[in-house]
Parts: C-alpha cells; structure tokens; sequence
C-alpha cells in the first residue's frame, strides 16, 4: 500500500526544473600557458575571435603589466599582448566597433579594428571595476566590486545607476545586459536591477560569483571564482554545479560564451590558460 502511494504521488507531482533541465560540461580543448593570470574571456562573434584580458601580476596592482590577447575559437594564441598598457584588466563588453574593458578605476575604450587604445575613461572614486556588459542601445556597464557600485557609460558620460545605499549591494561583480534588465552577481545570488534601483533576487548560487552568460529563456551558466560554474534556471530559482575543479586548484574567473556552438570558455587566472567546454542541454 505505501508502495503504490509513493508512486502515485510521484505520478502526480509535476517535474521540477532542476530534474527535467540537465545540464553538463565537456572538456574540448585547453589553450598553452602563454596566458598570464586571465581573468575574462569575451567571445566576439562577428569576427569570430576571443579575447582574453591578462593582469600580469597581483589582482588589483597600478602595474602596467595587463594586457588583452586574441584568441582563435579553437584555443590558438593569435597574439598574446594584442593591446598592452593596462593594470589589472577584467571584464569586457562590445559597443559599436569598440571593446571595453573594466580596469581598476577606468574603463578602457579599445579600437578593435586597430588595435589600440582611443581613451580611458577614468571614474571618479572608482577602485575596483570589475565586471562590463554593453546593452543594444551602446550603454556600457561596469560593476565596482569595493565601492558597491554599478556604473554606466554613454557617449562619454558616465552615470551611477546602482549603489549600496539604495540597493544594498554588497560586492557586485558579474553584469548581463538582458531585455527584462540588467542582471547582477552580487554576494553569491542573481539579481535583476528594477527602474527604480532596487534588486530583485532570482536565485541563490554560491559565494564568489563572477561572471554570467545567457543560454536560452530564463537560464544561464554563472561561474564561482573558486573553481565552480553551475547552470542557473532565474524562472525557478535553481543553480545546479555542473564543474567543480577546485580539487585541481583551477579558478573559474569571468566566462565567455559562443551561444550558436554553445562553447563555455573558462578563464582559470592562476592557471594561466583558458579551457573550452561543450555545453550540453537536454531539452
């Protein structure tokens, strides 16, 4: 009797998101070690390279040392210092013909066709930018880690849109320019931005969040910078792991992603290379 209950009330529960979504992670290839401590990875499509931001030294040091490199999707180092003479390069985003990056208190304006730095957009009190994510419209967003802060830049202005006072951020990193808003990591949890500064938690994930990428509908892949990437469902509030290399001492930094091949490439920062995986998604 109690077995023909309990398969009943399996029957007759609905699948939840976290059974019926599978998700995993293949391993495809692994770029050499030219890499120097790489923190993101921006896949571009329309020229069909990456980019991968190199600091070259401590994670927040006014060194000189960073540098971007071109990547070919198939992991080759096309040009390992493609454009040099940053500090402590992270995220990036693409606006128009240009690529931003987020670098300690500037977000650097790279011509992508000559590859070069036009400008440097410093913003005043910044100290640790962090992440950059660029919308449609050419409105680029930079997180500020320490101050707490979400900034965005727009034909040459630069405007604060989140802050800890009315937000209550406590260390964004992450960003994902999405049509339903801005998406933010931040303390280990999702949030969507509303109109009116406020944040909307979607899910809870795990401690270190760091970068985000759009899959399809309501779900995403998030990596943790110790060493964790799960596959995240906003609709339902779920984060599943999916890879775990901690134990091989591999951080999982900022993550790029090929949405039509669907290619996670995973910057591992003090294992100066990137690892590409295949994603797979049962649908």
């Amino acid at each position: 009797m109690k077995l023909r209950s309990a398969i009943l009330c399996l029957l007759c529960t609905p699948f939840t998101a976290s059974f019926a979504q599978q998700a995993s992670l293949e391993k495809k290839w692994t770029s050499d070690t030219t890499l120097r401590v790489p923190e993101s990875v921006y896949v571009d499509a329309k020229r069909n390279v990456l980019y991968a931001s190199s600091i070259d030294g401590a994670p927040w040091a006014r060194d000189g040392q960073g540098f971007i490199s071109r990547l070919s999707p198939e992991g080759k180092v096309l040009q390992l210092k493609w454009v040099e003479g940053m500090n402590c390069p992270k995220g990036m985003g693409i606006a128009g013909d240009h690529l931003f990056v987020a670098d300690l208190d500037a977000l650097v304006e790279i011509d992508i066709a000559k590859g070069v730095i036009v400008k440097r957009h410093v913003i005043d009190g910044a100290q640790n930018l962090n992440d950059v994510a660029a919308d449609p419209k050419g409105n680029v967003y930079v997180s500020d880690s320490k101050r707490k802060k979400v900034h965005v830049y727009y034909k040459g202005n630069i405007t604060t849109v989140l802050d800890s006072a009315n937000s209550g951020l406590r260390g964004p990193n992450g960003l994902l320019c999405m049509p339903s808003g801005l998406l933010v990591l931040d303390a280990g949890s999702l949030y969507r931005a509303e109109k009116d500064g406020k944040l909307t938690k979607l899910a809870t994930i795990d401690k270190g969040t760091d970068g985000i990428e759009h899959v399809k509908g309501d779900e995403f892949v998030v990596s943790c910078w110790q060493g964790e990437i799960f596959y995240v469902n906003a609709k339902t509030g779920t984060a599943t792991k999916i890879l775990d290399t901690q134990a091989e001492k591999l951080q999982t930094a900022d993550i790029g992603y090929d949405l039509k091949k669907k290619i996670v490439y995973v910057p591992t920062f003090y294992g100066n290379r990137v690892v590409a995986y295949q994603l797979n998604v049962a649908k």
